[in-house]
């Protein structure tokens, strides 16, 4: 029978090739195969998958409970080729996670930001620019930063006015119209950019000021020192202020948009899917439950429905 490591470096192969990310499920694996070995166990058992789910110390319990799915999921594959295997239950480390409470930014708030992201220093460089084009472009498109910092100058038509996105979450490509005065702020910026640099040494569309490509990690620093400059913190009603917010606040905007002009919400829908890039519809849906005025606007419309069925 074959080894429980090697089972699993079987089951990973065969996932990627199935189009799975797995999202550090290989890592976890990896580790729970140290665990069994130090065990000197041959099969897994539930009481095992458990032990070592909860190793960690110092942890939120979610963390616990996606240590153990990996394992499930290993285990469940797993089972075909070993009868021996314990499937541990579904609810055996019970995991209610916490609803997301998306930060709404207010159009002052934009522009406090991009105000403050062009005092960045160096004064007069390129840097408070480059955050000033990209939060801009953040808000009036929904972008995800990932996409955002993946443009190329060839992804970014200034003259059509679009946008085209290539490394997306879920692998698809899509094209993001520009309204006229993006297209403007956009071009503005490559002028700037180009004058300021020269020939770009990279494709990227947006760089650092000495022409590198913009890494995540930094831009998510820079807009923490951003929010705080401009006061932007959590609270009860909300958390703090992240770069995706952004997403939520373009969704809610043009749903409030189509639900007080009386607009046939569930028909449009999918065109808002499309343009965020969801994987379905369903991630679309769960705006309209993000939002007080949203939930009740969503409501009365089906009241309304209901009251006209015979």
């Amino acid at each position: 029978m074959i080894a429980l490591r090697d089972a699993i470096e079987q089951y990973l192969v065969l996932r990627r090739e199935l189009g799975f990310k797995l999202k550090g499920a290989h890592y976890l694996l990896r580790e729970f195969a140290d665990f069994m070995e130090e065990q000197n166990a041959l099969f897994i058992t539930t009481d095992l998958a458990l032990q070592w789910a909860i190793l960690p110390k110092s942890v939120q319990s979610s963390y616990w409970a996606q240590r153990l799915m990996a394992v499930r999921c290993f285990a469940r594959h797993h089972s075909a080729t070993d009868p021996r295997t314990q499937i541990p239950p579904l609810d055996l480390l019970r995991y209610r996670p916490r609803r997301a409470r998306p930060y709404l930014y207010t159009a002052q708030d934009i522009e406090r930001l991009m105000a403050a992201a062009k005092a960045l220093r160096p004064a007069g460089g390129l840097r408070g620019l480059t955050y000033a084009s990209l939060l801009g472009l953040l808000s009036v498109t929904g972008l995800r930063i990932s996409e955002a910092l993946a443009l190329t100058l060839a992804d970014v038509d200034c003259q059509a006015g679009v946008l085209t996105i290539r490394k997306t979450k879920f692998g698809k490509a899509r094209l993001v119209p520009l309204h006229s005065s993006a297209r403007r702020a956009l071009l503005q910026y490559a002028r700037q950019r180009d004058t300021y640099l020269g020939r770009l040494p990279t494709p990227r569309f947006f760089v650092s000021g000495c022409g590198k490509p913009l890494i995540a990690r930094q831009v998510s620093k820079t807009f923490r020192l951003l929010r705080h400059r401009v006061g932007l913190r959590a609270s009860a009603d909300w958390d703090e202020p992240q770069l995706h917010h952004f997403r939520h606040r373009l969704a809610t905007e043009a749903l409030l948009r189509w639900y007080r002009s009386g607009a046939d919400v569930e028909r449009r829908l999918p065109v808002l899917s499309t343009f965020l890039g969801h994987g379905s519809i369903a991630s679309t849906y769960w705006y309209l439950s993000s939002h007080p005025e949203l939930m009740t606007r969503a409501m009365q419309r089906l009241e309304q429905r209901w009251e006209k069925l015979p």
